[in-house]
């Protein structure tokens, strides 16, 4: 099997790789993550995707390497990495009792074996009415400002939710386990 590489930064990645239970490394791509002008959240996250793939398998062109971005979008609004406390509230508030998408890109490429396999799941998450205090008291305990959107959904962010509508479970977290599990295995991989 060619050697495995996620072009990925992400703990998060990182560990729902791991569970697929195949030997990979990490190389950073090194990458800015800019907004193209009138380009839609899906949009931008396949082409991120693709550009972190691409500047990886450039480095290693033997592997098989895999790129993955995460948009999330409300109300016309990309939801990007709050940072601190203040823009998580912030976020969270304009968030509360409203609709927000969330659009995960994978990208496989192995330029020697020309494969080139690209997917984005949507992954819709339905906030319930929060308060201010719920709020305040969410950011505080989890302090989720590296997340887009301001959560995790892996962890105590759960309760913020009415409902969470999903092909893959593991796409909001942000890597979609169950396409990726199907292109490894187009690729050669034996899973499990």
């Amino acid at each position: 099997m060619p050697q495995l590489i996620l072009a990925s930064t992400s703990s998060w990645r990182r560990e729902l790789l791991a569970r697929l239970a195949v030997d990979f490394e990490v190389v950073p791509p090194g990458l800015p993550e800019e907004h193209l002008p009138g380009e839609s959240p899906a949009d931008r996250a396949l082409r991120l995707a693709t550009a972190k793939a691409r500047a990886v398998s450039a480095r290693y062109p033997q592997a098989l390497v895999l790129g993955s971005d995460q948009v999330g979008a409300a109300g016309g609004e990309v939801l990007d990495k709050p940072g601190d406390a203040r823009r998580c509230r912030e976020q969270l508030q304009r968030l509360s009792g409203h609709t927000a998408y969330f659009y995960t890109a994978c990208v496989l490429l192995g330029a020697r074996a020309g494969l080139h396999l690209a997917h984005v799941d949507t992954t819709t998450v339905a906030f319930r009415k929060l308060s201010a205090g719920e709020i305040d008291r969410y950011v505080a305990r989890e302090q989720p400002f590296d997340c887009a959107g301001g959560f995790r959904a892996e962890a105590l962010g759960i309760v913020l939710f009415d409902c969470i509508e999903s092909q893959d479970p593991t796409a909001l977290i942000g890597l979609p386990l169950i396409w990726l599990a199907g292109a490894l295995r187009a690729a050669g991989f034996q899973l499990p």
